[in-house]
C-alpha cells in the first residue's frame, strides 16, 4: 500500500479498522521490547532503525508483513510461526484476529541482541542490502509526490496617484478655483480656459 503520510501515526489513521488496530498493536510491541529503535516512514513502510534498518511493517491489501533484518532470527522461529518468507526475511499475517504476538516478540528482542552483536565487531548490512532482501524497490515504495498547478499572480494594482501639493497634475481650471478659495483675484485666463466648447 502506497502512503503519503510521512508519521506512522498518520500511517495508521489512513488504514481500515481492522488492520489499524493489528498493526497498532505490532508497532506498539515493537517500540516496548526494542528499546533504543528509531521509528519513522520511508519508502512508504513503518521503519525501525538501531544502527541501520531492523524492521519495516507494511500494510497490504489482505495482508501485513514484518520484514526482519537479522535474518538468522528469523529462521530459528520458523517453525512456530505460519507465513514467514524465510528468502526475504519476512512474516506475512494475514489474520489480524489472531496475531502471534508472544512468537513475534521474541524475534523482535532477539533481533536487538544480535544487531547489538553486529554493531561491535563492524558486520551490520547496508539498507541496500536489506531493501534487496525484503525485495522492496525504492522507486516503487517511494509516496508519490502531490500534484501542484501553477497559479499566475494576480496583476499589481496601479498605484493611485499621491494627494497634495506633488505629484498632482494642476489643470487651468483647478488652478483658477485654488486661487479663489484662497482669495486671490483671478488672473488673464490662458488660451485654453478662454477656447470656446465645441458644440456637439
Amino acid at each position: 500500500m502506497i502512503t503519503t503520510a510521512t508519521t506512522v501515526g498518520a500511517y495508521l489513521r489512513d488504514l481500515p479498522p481492522d488492520r489499524r488496530v493489528a498493526m497498532a498493536r505490532v508497532c506498539s510491541m515493537i517500540r516496548r521490547s526494542a528499546r533504543g529503535v528509531r521509528e519513522s516512514m520511508r519508502y512508504g513502510l513503518a521503519f525501525y532503525e538501531l544502527d541501520g534498518p531492523l524492521f519495516a511493517l507494511e500494510s497490504g491489501r489482505r495482508h501485513m508483513s514484518l520484514y526482519v533484518a537479522e535474518q538468522e532470527v528469523v529462521l530459528r522461529h520458523k517453525e512456530a510461526l505460519a507465513g514467514v518468507n524465510s528468502a526475504r526475511s519476512f512474516i506475512r499475517f494475514s489474520d489480524f484476529n489472531r496475531l502471534p504476538l508472544d512468537v513475534v516478540e521474541k524475534i523482535v528482542r532477539e533481533s536487538v541482541v544480535a544487531r547489538r552483536a553486529r554493531a561491535a565487531n563492524g558486520s551490520i548490512p547496508t539498507q541496500a542490502e536489506l531493501l534487496k532482501l525484503w525485495a522492496i524497490k525504492e522507486q516503487a515504495a517511494q509516496a508519490p509526490q502531490a500534484v501542484t498547478r501553477a497559479v499566475a499572480a494576480p496583476a499589481a494594482p496601479k498605484p493611485a496617484p499621491a494627494r497634495g501639493s506633488e505629484g498632482t497634475k494642476r489643470t487651468p481650471t483647478r488652478t483658477a478655483a485654488l486661487r479663489r478659495a484662497n482669495g486671490a483675484k483671478p488672473s488673464a485666463r490662458s488660451p485654453a480656459e478662454r477656447r470656446p466648447a465645441r458644440s456637439s
